[in-house]
């Protein structure tokens, strides 16, 4: 049974973000389990107009629900690592942009004797106009969720 770790602010829930937490599933499997870890406080604060932690979760929980998955946890987490440097995970699914962060979380397990995660990253999904689908693109009014051009 794989533990499948994907993390994130997932503010205003985007293709990209959805391609993510695809791959988490598709690695879990059926048998498998994966733990979602959900911007909270200071951590989320930080991002402009970030939606509310409660409304984040409620549309994580809406996608998923409608995708069928089930085998999953949501946790806040408040800071860059979450659960990661406590909990044993098999896999970490990560985009190019926070790659870095995964390399650096198995750097840190492995000085703390515990099993370092295969790492999954999965590049940035693009909009119309070939550059990365984001939240704050779409906070901006330049695109919606799925990348179209909205000017």
């Amino acid at each position: 049974m794989k533990k499948v770790c994907v993390g994130g602010t997932f503010d205003r829930l985007h293709r990209g973000h959805k391609v993510l937490i695809e791959k988490a599933f598709e690695i879990a499997g059926k048998e498998g389990k994966v733990i979602i870890g959900l911007s909270a406080g200071a951590l989320a604060e930080k991002k402009k107009n970030c939606l509310d932690f409660n409304e984040r979760k409620k549309n994580l929980e809406n996608f998923l629900k409608a995708r069928g998955f089930s085998n999953y946890e949501i946790y806040p987490i408040h800071d860059k690592y979450g659960l990661t440097l406590v909990e044993d995970f098999d896999v970490i699914v990560v985009s190019e942009e926070t790659f870095d962060v995964a390399v650096e979380i198995n750097r840190i397990r492995k000085e703390r004797g515990m099993t370092e995660m295969e790492i999954v990253k999965i590049p940035m999904i693009k909009a119309e106009d070939g550059r990365p689908i984001s939240s704050s693109r779409i906070k901006k009014g330049e695109i919606d969720e799925e990348g179209r051009l909205t000017g």
